[in-house]
């Protein structure tokens, strides 16, 4: 297992940025698929991004795309969300998430076991 931790998280206006990070402990990082998912008052958890081992591949929401970018650094164990022209409806708790997920499954909660606590985002004026 892979121990996460995440954090950046707070209160921006809409329109405004964040860069969320998430630390990750043990000796494996480099062999996980880590992805950003994020979960809404009651709403289900839901797919943001998400970034391949070795960094080559990223994938993201629709409500992603253009407006956040997920990166990671092999060498010292982080996985970062950039988040750009933040909207109210972004607001949510912010989940770091590890897995080896096929690529038909990469965009599914299921196929990650290894979680954060989340870091708390709210988007509003």
């Amino acid at each position: 297992q892979v121990e996460l931790v995440e954090s950046g998280g707070g209160l921006v206006q809409p329109g405004g940025s964040l860069r969320l990070s998430c630390a990750a402990s043990g000796r494996t990082f480099n062999t996980y698929t880590m992805g950003w998912f994020r979960q809404a008052p009651g709403k289900e958890r839901e797919f943001v991004a998400t970034i391949r081992s070795n960094g080559g591949h990223t994938y993201y929401a629709d409500s992603a795309k253009a407006r956040f970018t997920i990166s990671r650094d092999n060498a010292n164990n982080w996985v970062y969300l950039q988040m750009n022209n933040l909207k109210p409806e972004d607001t949510g708790v912010y989940f770091c998430a590890a897995g080896r997920p096929i690529l038909s499954s990469l965009r599914q909660a299921a196929s990650y076991n290894n979680w954060g606590q989340g870091t708390q985002v709210t988007v509003s004026s």
